[in-house]
């Protein structure tokens, strides 16, 4: 997410810090640097310039200057600047004082809306909201086929209308069906087009004034830079947004889209799409994504994530495991089987900060196959190896390879690693792992 944008600040800014002072020339030299990075990120030349001139503007003030850690004031303003620029706070969806709430879900086709509109439903399926969802889509092949699996495949509530082709009639019928059953949100995926059109606006309008929504989000693509804030804005113009969310934030976005969609429409984003599953879907924190970008890291979310993830009495018996020095293989399997359920690796090590010993571990490209490996090696074990990986013999090891497909010399990097884990586990269980874990809501790992 944001890789290239984010190595180049933190080279700029690390440039900065190592200074002893400084000077008026530094900070010049600094914002020209950012501005370029900005621009090679595609963010629009006007946003990029009005970014470094408050970077300039405060990182002269007498405040920084004069400061014992000047460099590391200035890496504080820009941190303040950039999550100015993404948003500020932290923009949580709207809901009606009367249920059910109608979420008008629209975006051009390929933006990956009805994807969204499903995750966007299984999210508030799992905080304590009964979705009802719905498309109106009735001219892309198969669109309204799309929403019914993906809402099937999700235990989602999805409705219907068979036969009827008019989206604003659509619209209202998923409407009154959720008056009447209790749904206290409804999500209406609309129809998109290769690009806007007045025939699309009209209609999205129509359904509007039909249904009243509460949010009209628009969902976009990251991918496409400035193609994404351009439709951004003449959707607002239209029909005024109420927020955005952004698909693809996992792949090689630049970053444009998101760094300037706020400044241009006024509207923030509220989700960003980060995989293909249903469940890869996220709030957005403006001040988690600046964090990312400068390496500080993404704590908070990467703790949520092992919340959501961990089953927390299997993690209370392997912190006695580890106590009494009783890890074993089965164990190391079943703790990357939990590291897997929080999402691709590189997302994971995305959210470490990028200083002290965890320095460039954010930045490590992971085979997810490796994982499969190594499972398929520990699964190729007699329950006795797996328990005391001291009486893997030659013999033994030739054996576990035939069984898991994988080299021998796979087999004693396992173990190598699975040996260095035990120690690093168990120095962290007597040291840093029980204070870093004590404001935490779920028993240390």
């Amino acid at each position: 997410m944001l890789d290239n944008l984010s190595n180049k600040l933190q080279k700029i800014l690390r440039n900065l810090t190592g200074q002893g002072r400084v000077s008026e020339r530094h900070i010049e030299e600094t914002a020209r640097e950012i501005r370029n990075a900005l621009l090679d990120a595609d963010v629009h030349f006007k946003i990029a310039r009005d970014f470094v001139e408050r970077v300039k503007d405060k990182a002269l003030g007498q405040e920084v200057m004069e400061s014992l850690t000047p460099g590391q004031q200035v890496i504080r303003v820009v941190r303040d600047e950039l999550i100015n620029l993404l948003g500020g706070a932290q923009a949580e969806l709207q809901y009606g004082k009367h249920p059910p709430s109608v979420f008008l879900m629209v975006g051009l086709q390929g933006s990956g809306k009805t994807t969204s509109t499903a995750k966007l439903g299984y999210w508030l399926s799992k905080n304590n909201h009964t979705p009802l969802l719905l498309s109106v889509d009735v001219y892309r092949p198969a669109a309204v086929e799309q929403l019914r699996v993906l809402c099937e495949n999700s235990g989602l509530r999805y409705f219907d209308s068979p036969g009827e082709r008019d989206p604003v009639v659509r619209s209202e019928q998923g409407l009154r069906q959720a008056r009447n059953s209790g749904y206290d949100v409804v999500l209406i995926d609309t129809a998109g087009r290769l690009h806007i059109d007045d025939e699309m606006m009209l209609e999205l309008e129509n359904i509007r004034k039909a249904t009243s929504p509460v949010e009209i989000l628009l969902v976009a693509d990251a991918m496409t830079g400035q193609d994404a804030v351009k439709s951004a804005r003449e959707f607002h113009d239209r029909l005024g947004l109420t927020g955005v969310v952004l698909t693809k934030m996992d792949g090689d976005a630049r970053g444009g889209a998101a760094l300037s969609i706020k400044s241009v429409t006024g509207r923030p984003i509220k989700f960003v799409g980060v995989g293909e599953k249903v469940e890869a879907l996220e709030p957005f924190f403006p001040d988690r994504l600046a964090g990312r970008i400068l390496g500080m890291g993404d704590v908070l979310s990467l703790i949520e994530r092992a919340e959501d993830a961990v089953d927390r009495e299997q993690a209370a018996e392997l912190a006695e495991k580890i106590r009494k020095d009783e890890f074993t293989l089965d164990d190391f399997r079943d703790q990357l089987k939990q590291i897997r359920k929080m999402g691709p690796l590189e997302q994971i090590l995305g959210m470490l900060p990028n200083l002290g010993p965890m320095r460039g571990m954010n930045q490590l490209k992971v085979d997810e196959k490796e994982l499969i490996h190594i499972e398929a090696i520990i699964n190729s074990m007699t329950p006795a190896e797996r328990r005391n990986h001291q009486i893997l013999t030659g013999s033994r090891r030739k054996r576990i390879a035939r069984g898991s497909g994988r080299p021998v010399a796979e087999i004693n990097q396992l173990l190598k690693q699975y040996v260095e884990a035990k120690k690093m586990m168990r120095s962290l269980s007597r040291g840093i792992m029980p204070r870093f874990m004590k404001g935490m809501r779920m028993p240390p790992m």
